[in-house]
C-alpha cells in the first residue's frame, strides 16, 4: 500500500505529489512551480509576490457569497534532516516514504509534513467541488523554516481576509492561540592553526543515536542535545593531564532542531591511549542513565583517526569548550499563566568550522515573554563575550499574542464538539509560528492555528498520525461549511 490509497485520497494524494518535489528552505523553486501551475491548471486567480509567496484564490460556491473570506495558510519549505548512515540529496531526491502501522514517515529522512501536509489540505479545498464555503484565499509562504522570510517579507496589500487559519500545528484536537517569539544568537570564535604534535594519539569522538526533534515543541521532553554531551566530555579531557589537542569540531544542523549528532577529531599524548577508552566508557555509561527514559539509543563511538595536517590553537580549544559547557540549553522557565506550556528556552543548535579559520556557534533564544527572551539573549551573549568570540543576532520574529475572544475560536471549538463529542483544547504553543509576523502587518486578523498529530519533527525520526489527518480534514471542512457573517465580527 502507498499513501496514495490512504483515505481521504484528496489529501494524501497532494501529499504524494509533494514528497516527489525537493524544497530545501530557500530552495523552493519546484515547489513554486507546482503551485503556480495549479492555480492555472485549474482556473484560479494566482499571483506571487517578491518574496515569493503564493496566493491562490477560490471563489464562494454558489449562494456563500455573502460569507467572509478565509485565510488557509501553510509554508511550502521542509527541515531537511537525514541519518550519517543514508545517501539523500535534498536538492534533487524525492523523499521516500514508509507506511507503518498507523504512521508514515520517510526512509532515514524528515518527511516534511511538517508543514507539506498544510500545503495538501490547501490543494484539497482548492481542488473540491464538493465542499460548501465562502471565498478562499490559499497562501503558501516561503523559508519558514531558517528564517521565516516569507512571513518577514508578505506584502501588505497581499490579502483581503479578516480570518486566518494556520495548518501548521503537529496535535489533532488543539487549537493553538498563540506562539512564542524567537531570535538566533551565533558566537564566532577565530582560531590560528599549528603542527600536529609528535607522539599522540588520534581519535574521531561520535556522539550519536539521539532522537533529535523539534527546538520549540520537544524542548521539554528531556532529549540529549549532542554538542553538550560532546562538550562535557572533551571538558573532562582539557582538565586533566592528557595534553588534548582538537583538530576538528561539528554538531548539529539547523536551529530550530535538537542537535543529534557531534564529533571533534582530538589528540592526547599517546602513553594516555587506554586512560581514554576507559574515561570514554565510566562517561557513556553515565549519560546513558541519564537519558534511560529519553535516549535508548544514545551512544559515544571512539575510533582511531589518521593523524592531522594542523590542530587548534590552545587558547581558542579551551575557550570554546569552556564556553560550549556553560552556554545553558533547554527549558529557562515556564509559563504561570498557562499550565504546562514552556514560557523560555535556548537551543544550542550547532558547532560548525566555517571558512577564514572560524567556528560557528548557533544557539536559538524563545519565548512567549519579550523581556524573558531578550534576558536569555543576553545570558549567551554574556558567555560568548567572557570566552572571547565575536556574537551576531538575527532579526527575530515576534510571539502570537492568544486572544480568547477569537470568533473563529468560538466556531472551531463548537464544530470539534459537535463532530467528535467532546471539547478540543485550545492552548498556545512555545514553538514559532508565522501568525505573530502576520499580525504586524494586517492587526485585524483573527487566527487560529490546527494540524493533525505529527512527532519527532525536524528528525529522520518525524511521523504523520494517518486516522489524525482525516480527523483534521473533517474538522477543517466543517469550520468553512460553518463559517457565517457574525464569524468576522469583533467581539
Amino acid at each position: 500500500m502507498t499513501i496514495k490509497e490512504l483515505e481521504p485520497k484528496a489529501i494524501w494524494n497532494y501529499f504524494y505529489d509533494i514528497t516527489q518535489i525537493p524544497r530545501p528552505s530557500k530552495k523552493e523553486e519546484a515547489i513554486l512551480r507546482y503551485l503556480l501551475d495549479f492555480g492555472k491548471k485549474h482556473n484560479l486567480d494566482t499571483k506571487q509576490d517578491r518574496a515569493g509567496n503564493v496566493l491562490i484564490t477560490k471563489p464562494a460556491t454558489p449562494g456563500k457569497e455573502n460569507l467572509p473570506t478565509v485565510i488557509l495558510q501553510s509554508h511550502v519549505d521542509m527541515v531537511c534532516e537525514k541519518n550519517s548512515d543514508i545517501t539523500h540529496d535534498f536538492e534533487n531526491d524525492p523523499i521516500e516514504t514508509i507506511i507503518d502501522g498507523d504512521w508514515v514517515k520517510a526512509n532515514g529522512t524528515t518527511l516534511g509534513a511538517d508543514d507539506g501536509i498544510g500545503v495538501a489540505a490547501q490543494l484539497a479545498l482548492l481542488a473540491s467541488d464538493n465542499i460548501a464555503h465562502g471565498k478562499i484565499e490559499a497562501l503558501f509562504t516561503v523559508d519558514e523554516e531558517t528564517g521565516l522570510t516569507g512571513a518577514f517579507n508578505l506584502e501588505k496589500d497581499f490579502l483581503t481576509g479578516n480570518i486566518l487559519i494556520n495548518l501548521d500545528s503537529e496535535e489533532e484536537g488543539l487549537i493553538y492561540i498563540g506562539c512564542a517569539g524567537g531570535k538566533n544568537t551565533r558566537g564566532y570564535f577565530k582560531y590560528k592553526e599549528k603542527e600536529s604534535p609528535k607522539k599522540y594519539f588520534w581519535f574521531n569522538l561520535h556522539v550519536k543515536g539521539l532522537r533529535g526533534g523539534h527546538s520549540g515543541s520537544d524542548i521539554d521532553k528531556n532529549f540529549g542535545n549532542a554538542n553538550k554531551i560532546l562538550a562535557r566530555f572533551l571538558f573532562s579531557l582539557m582538565r586533566k593531564k592528557y595534553g588534548m589537542v582538537l583538530s576538528e569540531i561539528k554538531g548539529g544542523n539547523l536551529s530550530n532542531a535538537l542537535p543529534r549528532e557531534a564529533y571533534a577529531i582530538v589528540g592526547v599524548k599517546e602513553k594516555y591511549k587506554e586512560d581514554i577508552r576507559v574515561k570514554l566508557n565510566t562517561f557513556l555509561a553515565s549519560v546513558q542513565n541519564e537519558y534511560k527514559h529519553t535516549e535508548t539509543s544514545l551512544d559515544i563511538q571512539l575510533e582511531s583517526a589518521q593523524i592531522p595536517s594542523k590542530v587548534l590553537n590552545k587558547g581558542t580549544t579551551e575557550r570554546l569548550i569552556l564556553a560550549l559547557n556553560a552556554c545553558p540549553h533547554g527549558v529557562i522557565g515556564m509559563s504561570l499563566d498557562i499550565p504546562g506550556l514552556v514560557e523560555t528556552s535556548n537551543n544550542m543548535a550547532s558547532v560548525k568550522m566555517i571558512d577564514g579559520q572560524q567556528i560557528e556557534v548557533i544557539t536559538s533564544q524563545r519565548s512567549s515573554v519579550e523581556s524573558q527572551r531578550e534576558y536569555v539573549i543576553n545570558m549567551v551573549t554574556s558567555v560568548f563575550d567572557l570566552a572571547g568570540a565575536k556574537v551576531t543576532y538575527n532579526e527575530g520574529y515576534p510571539g502570537w499574542q492568544p486572544n480568547t475572544e477569537s470568533q473563529i475560536l468560538r466556531l472551531a471549538e463548537k464544530v470539534y464538539k459537535d463532530l467528535y463529542n467532546k471539547d478540543a483544547e485550545v492552548k498556545a504553543i512555545h514553538a514559532g509560528l508565522e501568525c505573530g509576523l502576520f499580525l504586524e502587518k494586517y492587526p485585524h486578523l483573527d487566527m487560529i492555528s490546527i494540524g493533525p498529530d505529527m512527532t519527532d519533527v525536524h528528525s529522520p525520526k518525524e511521523k504523520l498520525n494517518i486516522p489524525s489527518v482525516e480527523k483534521w480534514w473533517n474538522f477543517l471542512v466543517k469550520i468553512l461549511e460553518n463559517v457565517s457573517p457574525e464569524t468576522a465580527e469583533k467581539r
